[in-house]
This record gives structure tokens, C-alpha cells and sequence, in this order.
């Protein structure tokens, strides 16, 4: 308790790096074109999956229909049939939080390589450090779709029971092949998950760094930490929120930081509200607190999920310097 204390009302923190990042422009270098072709492979689907997920009504009504009346051949095989390609969609989505993976990982490894600080390669290498941005600010645009959508977990839950049922009575099922026993247990996991794609780069982070021993944890805590830091200098310094030429940029870099933030805390052996902690997080709270509440509501919804004492009265506390019970 102390050292959360200590670390939300400290006035003396360091200020950390002070550089404006281009998250609108920032193109490749030729040492950069290799990790950033293969990055954006992946990132170019990234706004059909949103859109998909968007657009996800599910099954609710052919569901209950059939739960209502289990007699009823005709609305089990409506409702099945319902379900399948919704379960296909879904199946697109997981495969997509391992691609996702693939390409942290990718990046992370070029951002905190040596010779050079995690400070000098978000500077130099400016478009990898755009596409690390990208894929946080897709993750956290994901789960906050996904923590306002019950039908998704309701119409797995429907596929794998009904799934499980026809496996019983030997009754062939259509969509079987797709997403046999084994994927769905898998896929049951991810969507168990408040926010399934965060914890997926979560957990990629920290296997990042327990699969390279050589590398200093510091070059991976201090990569997270330099781009939180970034973004919250960027949003709360006029000279630099000056230069962006989109409205969505703010947005943008609301959701880079808080994601970072997260990553951070799983991947630091103290977390971000440790003394410490490299992250301003009495700052970063409250430049998420100066924004208009509706627009910054799912954010603060996935630091509530990771810190569960934070409710939306304690985070304004937080903000102006007061105390907070221990980091649980």
C-alpha cells in the first residue's frame, strides 16, 4: 500500500522520454521493411475482424426457441444451423489472436534488440513502433466489443453443449470439422476472457521474455514504459497534439497507453503501480480522466478488469493525488 501510495502522489517522478512519436505517418526505414511487411500482413485484416465482430448479432432468439422447446425437431436444426457459421466467425477471430501473437512478438524483438534503448528504437524505428501501436489499439477496440456482446459466449456454450450432445447419440454434425472438440476447448478458454486479446499479447509479452534469457527484462519493461509514457506526453502537451491532423489520433493514443500499461504490469516483476515503475500512472490516469467519459468508458473498463479496485470514483481519486487501498 505504501509504494502505490508513494507512486500516485509523488510530484517528483521522472518525466521520461519527451519526443513526439508520428503515429499518423511514420514510414519504414530499409532496416525496417522486413519486420514490417510481415507486421502488416496481419494488421491489414485487422479492420475486417472489427467489423465482423461489430456487426455479430448472434443466435439469442433460434437459441431459445429451442431450449423452449426441446421436442421440436425443426427449431433444433434451425437453431444449430444458426449457430454454425456464427461458431465459424468465431473460429476466424481466435485464429487471428495467434496471428496477432506472432507479430507482437516479431516486433518486440526488433524493438528491444541491442545495441540500441527501447528510447532510441521508438525513434529510429518510428513505423514499427506505429504497428505495435496499431495492433494495441485493435486489441483494445476487440475486447471492448466483445465485453458488450453476450451472444458469444451464449452461442459457444449453445455449439459445444448441442456439440457434445450429438457426439452421445452419434448424430453427425455439420460444423464439426470446423471446430472439432479439441479447438473448441481451446477457443472456450480465449472467450472465457473479459478481454481475450489483451490477455493473449499479455501473455505473448511474458513469453517473449521467458524465452529470451539473453535479453535483459529491462529492454522489454523499458520498451512498454517509453511508449506509455509517449502517448501521455503526446495527448497532454499542446505543442505536440497540435501536429495531429486527424481527430482520431487521440483515441488512438488513449488506447496505445493504456495497453502498454497492461502489458506492462504483467510483464514487470513489481507491475506499473510498484515505486518503481517507470509508467506515470497518477499522470496517465489523469489524462484518461480529462477526456469526455463516454469516450474513454470501455478503457477504464479494462484497467477495471485488471484491477478490480479500480471503480470509476477511485480513479478520479487517483488522479488528483489521493490515496488508494493496495494493488491486489
Amino acid at each position: 500500500m505504501g509504494n502505490l501510495l508513494k507512486v500516485l502522489t509523488c510530484t517528483d517522478l521522472e518525466q521520461g522520454p519527451n519526443f513526439f512519436l508520428d503515429f499518423e505517418n511514420a514510414q519504414p526505414t530499409e532496416s525496417e521493411k522486413e519486420i514490417y511487411n510481415q507486421v502488416n500482413v496481419v494488421l491489414k485484416d485487422a479492420e475486417g475482424i472489427l467489423e465482423d465482430l461489430q456487426s455479430y448479432r448472434g443466435a439469442g432468439h433460434e437459441i431459445r426457441e429451442a431450449i423452449q422447446h426441446p421436442a421440436d425437431e425443426k427449431l433444433q436444426e434451425k437453431a444449430w444451423g444458426a449457430v454454425v457459421p456464427l461458431v465459424g466467425k468465431l473460429k476466424k477471430f481466435y485464429e487471428f489472436s495467434q496471428r496477432l501473437e506472432a507479430a507482437l512478438r516479431g516486433l518486440l524483438g526488433a524493438l528491444t534488440s541491442t545495441p540500441y534503448s527501447p528510447t532510441q528504437h521508438l525513434e529510429r524505428e518510428q513505423a514499427l513502433a506505429k504497428q505495435f501501436a496499431e495492433i494495441l489499439h485493435f486489441t483494445l477496440r476487440f475486447d471492448e466489443l466483445k465485453m458488450t456482446n453476450p451472444a458469444i459466449q451464449n452461442d459457444f456454450s449453445y455449439y459445444r453443449r448441442t456439440l457434445s450432445r450429438m457426439r452421445i447419440n452419434n448424430v453427425p454434425a455439420e460444423g464439426e470439422n470446423e471446430v472439432n472438440n479439441e479447438l473448441a476447448n481451446r477457443m472456450s478458454l480465449f472467450y472465457a476472457e473479459a478481454t481475450p486479446m489483451l490477455k493473449t499479447l499479455s501473455d505473448a509479452t511474458t513469453k517473449f521474455v521467458s524465452e529470451n534469457k539473453n535479453l535483459p527484462i529491462e529492454n522489454t519493461t523499458d520498451c512498454l514504459s517509453t511508449m506509455a509514457s509517449v502517448c501521455r506526453v503526446m495527448l497532454e502537451t499542446p505543442e505536440y497534439r497540435s501536429r495531429f491532423t486527424n481527430e482520431e489520433t487521440v483515441s488512438f493514443c488513449l488506447r496505445v497507453m493504456v495497453g502498454v500499461i497492461i502489458l506492462y504490469d504483467h510483464v514487470h516483476p513489481v507491475g506499473a503501480f510498484a515505486k518503481t515503475s517507470k509508467i506515470d500512472m497518477k499522470g496517465c490516469i489523469k489524462v484518461l480522466k480529462d477526456q469526455p467519459p463516454n469516450s474513454v468508458e470501455g478503457l477504464l473498463n479494462a484497467l477495471r478488469c485488471h484491477w478490480p479496485f479500480l471503480d470509476k470514483s477511485v480513479m478520479l481519486r487517483h488522479a488528483s493525488g489521493l490515496a488508494l487501498s493496495r494493488r491486489l
